[in-house]
């Protein structure tokens, strides 16, 4: 059985704008999470776990819009849009997979603020280095079994009817709507799954940020506290614009979703946030300014 990805079929005359758009996104989420990671293992100033962790979001980024990405530039080009089920499945597991791996990340660098500002006399010892690689290994490797056990049991329910995904890529609540038969088990498990690995990390995310500004407006400086808050208040941001769109997009009741809203929140949580994540982590950080600098003049 083949599917099709309807994407933008529905504005045809902007087919080439939009393969255009998409290939300078794709570029510059290359060139920025390319950058950031390469600096990061290469420069010594920046081998912290901060930075650590920083140059692993960063390649979480890369796999993330390249599982997406060049599909949706074929079919922008070539115009076939079709995918086998195999090849769709493979594309929703990786995605799922990635999609965790970002949540647990983000929660583990939030996790990694916190210690550094609450408790910075501790963090040598707490955010030690074989910490942090058991922290990046389980953000990796945690979603890993329930993510594929889930795709295939979405893929194991019967299809029928029409084969079109009116959607930019594979994802469940589109692939849901193909299904026959009773879906409420698969939709409940949705539920669960997101809840595990969306909303609980984005609750110890906003409990870290919650004490990290507790923790900042009790310095003595102003400026010290300006420019704290001024830094942290972006990656927030961000954090927020993440999950926000995941938890739109999977805790949402089946009746309330719509394919033009479905498709914007893809946007921003597949596409967008990997593009303005190397801006917000590195033009105002001053250290990675001056690796660059470094790199660029060798």
């Amino acid at each position: 059985m083949e599917c099709v990805l309807l994407g933008f079929t529905d504005v045809p005359h902007l087919q080439w704008f939009l393969f255009g758009l998409f290939f300078v996104i794709y570029g510059i989420a290359l060139l920025g999470n390319g950058t950031i990671l390469l600096i990061t293992k290469v420069e010594p100033s920046l081998q912290t776990p901060m930075y650590f962790f920083l140059g692993n979001f960063s390649s979480l980024e890369i796999c993330y819009v390249s599982v997406i990405l060049p599909r949706m530039l074929m079919d922008l080009a070539t115009q076939k849009r079709t995918i086998s089920l195999v090849a769709c499945a493979a594309q929703m597991c990786w995605i799922l997979i990635l999609g965790a791996a970002e949540c647990l990340l983000l929660e583990v660098m939030s996790y990694g603020r916190y210690v550094a500002i609450c408790s910075p006399l501790h963090y040598p010892l707490v955010m030690n280095p074989k910490v942090c690689a058991k922290l990046i290994a389980g953000s990796w490797i945690s979603g890993v079994p329930v993510q594929i056990g889930q795709t295939f049991q979405i893929f194991s329910l019967p299809f029928c009817g029409s084969n079109q995904i009116n959607h930019l890529f594979c994802d469940i609540p589109p692939v849901l709507k193909l299904a026959c038969g009773e879906t409420f088990l698969h939709q409940l498990m949705v539920y669960i799954f997101a809840v595990l690995f969306v909303s609980v990390p984005f609750l110890l995310i906003l409990i870290s940020y919650g004490k990290i500004i507790s923790t900042v407006l009790k310095l003595p400086s102003a400026t010290s506290r300006s420019k704290v808050l001024s830094t942290y208040s972006s990656h927030f941001a961000v954090v927020v614009l993440f999950f926000r769109s995941a938890i739109i997009t999977y805790l949402r009741p089946k009746e309330s979703h719509s394919t033009g809203t479905d498709k914007v929140l893809s946007l921003f949580c597949t596409i967008v946030t990997p593009v303005f994540n190397p801006m917000i982590y590195s033009l105002r950080n001053k250290d990675v300014i001056m690796a660059l600098k470094k790199l660029v003049c060798k």
